[in-house]
Parts: C-alpha cells; sequence; structure tokens
C-alpha cells in the first residue's frame, strides 16, 4: 500500500470540492486553450511582416495577444484559488475530523504513540495532505492539460522538429521514476525522525521540574542531540536526492530547447520553416519547459502528500479501545445517587503481565465519605480511572448505583462522576472558564 497510489483514497477526499474543483478545471482549461492560440497569433503575426506592412494592423495583433496573455492570467490565478481553496477547505475538515477523532481515544493511547507522534500527524502530516490536494493536484492537472493542448500543434508546424524537440522528455520521466521511490521512502523516515524528536520536546517540557530536580539536564541535551541529529541527517538525505533531480530536469529540458534552436535553424534556412513557425515552435517548447521542470517537485510534493496521508488515515482508523456500547442502559435517576459496588475487580493495562487491580471486592453506599490509602502502585489510580472507564473494566465488575458501568453509555457514566487529579491542570483559557471546565 505505501508505493501505490491512493487514488480513491484522495477522490473521497476531494468529493466535498468537486464542483469548485470542476470549475477550477475548467479554467485551466480555458488557460491553456488560450495558451495554445497566442503562439500561433504570432507565428502568422511575424509571417505578415514583409515589405509595406501596416503599422496599424501590426499594433492591433500586437494589443490582441497583450489582451489574450492578460486574459490568460486572470483565468489562470482564478483557477489557483479555487484549486488552493478546496485544499484549505480539505484542510481545515481534516483537522476537526482529527481533533475529534483524539477526543474519542482513551488517554493511555496517547501516552503509548506518543504525543509527539499524536501532534507531528495532526500538523505537519495534514499541511503535507493540503499541498497534495491543493498545488500537486493543480500542477498534475495543468502538465497533462499542456502537453494535450501543446504537442498536437507542435506537429502541425513541424512533425519532425517537434518531435526531436521533445525526444529528451522520456530519458527526463526516467530520472523521476527512479527517483520517485526513493523520495518517498526518505520522506517517510523524516516524518518519523520529527515524530520521535517532538515526543522528546513534549515530554521533557511537561516533566522539566523532575528533570532539573534530579539533574537530568545532560542526559536529556545527549538525547535531543541525537534526535536532532537524526532528523538533520534524514532531512540532508532528502535535500540531496531533490537537489540532484530538479536541476537534472532542468537541465534536460533546456537542452530540449538547444536542439529546437539548432535544428530549427537549418530548416529556416533551406525554407523548410518559416521564421513565424520556429518562432511558435519555440514558444511552445518553452511552453513545455516550466511544467516539465516542475514535474519533479510536483511529484515529490505528491509522493510527500501520500506518505502524510497513509500516516492520517492510520491515525484516522484506529477504533478507540473503550467505547459506549452499541445498546447502552438507560441511566436510572433515584433519589440518593452515588452507590459504588465492586465485585472481584480486575484490571490490567495494555503489555502488562499482572493485574493493576487483583480481586477487588468493597461496597460504597451513598452519602458515604470513603478514602482510599495505600502505598505507591497499590491499584489507588488505577481504581479512580475505572470509576470512569479511562481504563477497560471487564463487564460486572463494577457498578454504580446498580448499573454495569459496563452497560451505560460513556457520557451518562462520566456525567455521574466528578473527579479532582492529584496535580491540577490549567488550559489556556481564564480562571473562570477553567473553574466551570466541567459544566461551562
Amino acid at each position: 500500500m505505501a508505493g501505490q497510489l491512493k487514488l480513491g483514497l484522495i477522490a473521497r477526499y476531494l468529493r466535498p470540492q468537486r464542483w469548485i474543483l470542476l470549475r477550477g478545471a475548467l479554467a485551466l482549461v480555458l488557460v491553456n486553450i488560450v495558451g495554445v492560440s497566442l503562439p500561433l497569433l504570432v507565428q502568422r503575426t511575424v509571417n505578415e511582416l514583409q515589405p509595406g506592412f501596416s503599422l496599424p494592423q501590426l499594433l492591433q495583433q500586437a494589443l490582441i495577444i497583450a489582451g489574450l496573455a492578460t486574459l490568460m492570467g486572470g483565468v489562470r490565478l482564478w483557477s489557483r484559488l479555487l484549486v488552493f481553496g478546496a485544499g484549505r477547505q480539505v484542510e481545515v475538515t481534516l483537522r476537526q475530523q482529527i481533533f475529534d477523532h483524539l477526543l474519542k481515544q482513551e488517554p493511555g493511547w496517547v501516552q503509548r504513540t506518543g504525543s509527539g507522534e499524536v501532534i507531528s500527524r495532526s500538523t505537519s502530516d495534514v499541511e503535507n495532505v493540503r499541498r497534495l490536494l491543493g498545488f500537486a493536484l493543480l500542477s498534475l492537472t495543468n502538465t497533462v492539460l499542456v502537453y494535450s493542448f501543446t504537442l498536437p500543434a507542435m506537429l502541425t508546424i513541424d512533425p519532425w522538429l517537434s518531435l526531436a524537440a521533445i525526444s529528451l522528455y522520456p530519458v527526463m520521466l526516467l530520472v523521476v521514476r527512479v527517483s520517485g521511490g526513493r523520495m518517498m521512502g526518505q520522506q517517510r523516515q523524516q516524518q518519523r525522525d520529527l515524530a520521535s524528536l517532538s515526543d522528546l520536546i513534549q515530554e521533557d517540557l511537561s516533566g522539566i521540574s523532575a528533570i532539573k530536580i534530579y539533574r537530568q539536564e545532560p542526559t536529556e541535551e545527549a538525547a535531543f542531540s541525537r534526535l536532532s541529529n537524526r532528523y538533520r541527517d534524514a532531512a540532508l538525505a532528502l535535500a540531496r536526492t531533490r537537489s540532484t533531480l530538479f536541476p537534472l530536469l532542468e537541465g534536460i529540458s533546456s537542452l530540449s530547447l538547444l536542439v529546437l534552436l539548432g535544428l530549427g535553424t537549418s530548416q529556416l534556412a533551406n525554407g523548410n520553416l518559416t521564421l513565424g513557425g520556429l518562432l511558435a515552435l519555440i514558444l511552445y517548447v518553452e511552453r513545455l519547459v516550466f511544467p516539465t521542470a516542475l514535474l519533479g517537485f510536483t511529484l515529490s510534493t505528491f509522493q510527500t502528500g501520500q506518505v502524510s496521508l497513509e500516516r492520517v488515515e492510520e491515525l484516522l482508523r484506529r477504533e478507540p479501545a473503550i467505547q459506549s456500547p452499541v445498546q447502552p442502559e438507560e441511566l436510572h435517576r433515584i433519589s440518593r445517587p452515588g452507590g459504588i459496588e465492586a465485585h472481584d475487580l480486575h484490571v490490567r493495562y495494555e503489555e502488562s503481565s499482572s493485574d493493576a487491580l487483583k480481586g477487588l471486592s468493597f461496597h460504597v453506599k451513598p452519602g458515604e465519605l470513603v478514602a482510599v490509602v495505600g502505598p505507591v502502585g497499590c491499584g489507588k489510580t488505577t481504581l479512580a480511572r475505572a470509576l470512569g472507564r479511562m481504563v477497560e473494566v471487564p463487564a460486572g465488575q463494577l457498578s454504580i448505583d446498580g448499573q454495569d458501568i459496563t452497560a451505560l453509555s460513556l457520557d451518562d457514566l462520566r456525567s455521574k462522576i466528578s473527579l479532582v487529579p492529584q496535580e491540577g491542570y490549567l488550559f489556556t483559557a481564564t480562571l473562570a472558564e477553567n473553574l466551570r471546565f466541567g459544566r461551562p
């Protein structure tokens, strides 16, 4: 799956923006129709420059060419606004989907995955998806249209000279094919290293007090240096591939222009080609040079976006380990709520070889004030988490007001629980908003 085009996945993301993209595609078609017409007008104007030509006629042709060029620039700008705007809208929607999905995950998953990995996928990977669905899509579509409109026009002027001018382009496509897989692997490695680096920064900022108390600054500095160097090496490897590929593609594109000039001047001297025809071919080759030279960067952006799309989809496909039952029980409304009962309660964390709570049984009556005490690691925090199903609890082992907590929806269950953590956390908001967090 990693090396394949995810066209179905890309289409699913673009489907809500299909009408905007259709208008953008039509605008690109109009741009290319005008772009193909301009060299033909130049050809006709130059060929008509015979002794006795009329200056007003020449100015009229120049104004027509200038007007069409201005129209082409305006429509091109409009097409970019449409396509880039669609990419931005997908980015906004995707960020909201990821955020909503993350809120459904159990707390332990973020700790196991690493907050840096989650943040990296939610930020830089989403931006790469936006570039894929905006810039890369626009550039690839424009490249296809440029070739589709330009090559037939070139062949009508001089088939053999046109084929000679583009004879080097298969070499260019071969270079892109060879370098494409390497760039995708290097991009994937760079994303992994960036996530590891972000994870370390997040952990160190969260635990800065412990780092200072135990004087572990040198250890953390060494760890940061190691991960930073690894990310640097991955970025440099990708940069070396790109810096080799892009100039090579530009050089091949420029060589095709030199071939055209060399052979075209001979055809012109032999009388087999008009000056206007040669100028038109030069303009057509120039039209092909930019999208072809940009093809390397475009494919790099496309491949980077595919890697990021994989990572984002992997995040969105992850189902929460703790979910509401398919058919939850209705929450009982009683006059004196607050009764809690455990029957041989067992709780084990994922990847742990022993139970955090083993065979715990108790009964707390409504209105009772109960303190749970014990040494570090005996399961006090686990019990608090189990009451709100922050950790998975086996069915029938823990009930509130006579109802099995696994039979209730998470919203109903947690509406009955209030938890004051040992270490308070202030959100980036006013003090009043923090105090009203449970009931905003």
